[in-house]
């Protein structure tokens, strides 16, 4: 009985309690998120190159 209970609750508040981002948030969060994801990714490989570019400078050197 109280998973039904706890069923009907959670579609009410799902119903008339949760506010939706209309379309246009949605569109825009997401590419916001997309623009985000896009120059952290572009970071970490900078990052990743100056480190590469390193180790081989510093193996390149002979003793």
């Amino acid at each position: 009985m109280k998973l039904i209970n706890d069923i009907k609750e959670s579609y009410s508040e799902l119903v008339y309690k949760v506010s939706w981002p209309t379309q246009k948030q949605l569109i825009n969060s997401s590419v916001l998120v997309l623009i985000a994801s896009i120059i952290i990714a572009v970071f970490i490989w900078v990052v990743d190159k100056i480190f590469n570019l390193l180790m081989e400078l510093v193996y390149s050197i002979s003793f």
